[in-house]
């Protein structure tokens, strides 16, 4: 457990007391990998955190800080479903309800059908052979192998609308984009099945700045829109307020706050969320200049 001297943990904005259960629940979770150069480093250690259904949680973190690995973990995409996956090696994590420390295979489909994941450079995992429309509507085709392809069009061309791209994408091939608009329709891809939870780890890296704030926008207009749970990762302070009003911090595998976004960076104590708030600040001065 973390020591009150390195760490302020103030839990999030006041939840309605409804009858739903959290869209995920992480009580002491501690993920680590099974070999290669990461055997026996622990990714993640003693992680208590849950969203909400139809909450964003916005995490933040420095690069090894862990926050892939967690995402990864909360879209079910651990060593029991995927090669050189994260091992849950201590606590707990339930995902929509599913135990994914016991994940069995119907279930990891079941997961696989309720959670839309974006991972990092997510432009890269489209099928250079398959055209953007091809791309998106893979999910819907894996789910339902009859489905009408008149309808599927019809989700597609939904999915691509609401990340603001044209329908002359559509026919279009991933090499004739920008690494802005790969990005879109990996999103794009990713809630063509309506998840309930989205899990976007650092989804923008590597975009330019002007296109990532624009990505965002629409990302956090969606979620807005269709009212699904969200874990976002994200690497800059100045992205975090446009998804979310809540906070985590992950530093070496720590949850070092965790809260409102004002409360954490105000009341913060660990240096590296004493960092933040002060890189907070030249934004909110760079903003106003």
């Amino acid at each position: 457990m973390l020591e009150e001297s390195t760490a302020t943990i103030v839990e999030g904005a006041p939840r309605a007391e409804a009858v739903e259960s959290p869209a995920v629940i992480a009580d002491d979770l501690s993920l680590r990998y099974p070999g290669g150069i990461h055997r026996g480093v622990e990714a993640v250690a003693g992680v208590s955190l849950q969203i909400a259904p139809g909450e964003t949680l916005a995490m933040i973190g420095e690069s090894g800080s862990g926050k892939s690995s967690l995402a990864r973990a909360i879209a079910g995409l651990t060593s029991r479903t995927i090669e050189r996956g994260p091992v849950i090696a201590g606590g707990s994590l339930e995902v929509l309800g599913i135990d994914v420390r016991r994940l069995r295979r119907k279930d990891d489909a079941e997961l696989a059908l309720r959670v839309g994941y974006v991972p990092q450079d997510a432009g890269a995992v489209l099928d250079p052979h398959l055209t953007v429309g091809e791309n998106v509507s893979l999910p819907l085709f894996e789910r339902d192998d009859d489905l009408d392809r008149k309808v599927a069009g019809g989700i597609v061309a939904e999915a691509i609308d609401a990340m603001h791209l044209t329908l002359a994408t559509i026919p279009r091939y991933p090499h004739e984009l920008s690494r802005g608009q790969r990005q879109r329709v990996a999103i794009a891809r990713a809630l063509v099945l309506d998840p309930e939870l989205l899990v976007a780890d650092d989804a923008t890296a590597g975009v330019d700045a002007t296109v990532r704030a624009t990505i965002l926008g629409h990302l956090a207009e969606v979620q807005r829109h269709r009212g699904f749970a969200a874990f976002v990762v994200s690497s800059e302070i100045g992205e975090v307020r446009r998804l979310s009003t809540r906070l985590a911090v992950l530093h070496r595998g720590e949850l070092v706050g965790m809260g409102p976004i004002d409360t954490v960076l105000e009341q913060g104590t660990h240096p590296y969320v004493r960092r933040l708030a002060e890189l907070s600040r030249e934004h909110g001065r760079g903003a106003q200049a």
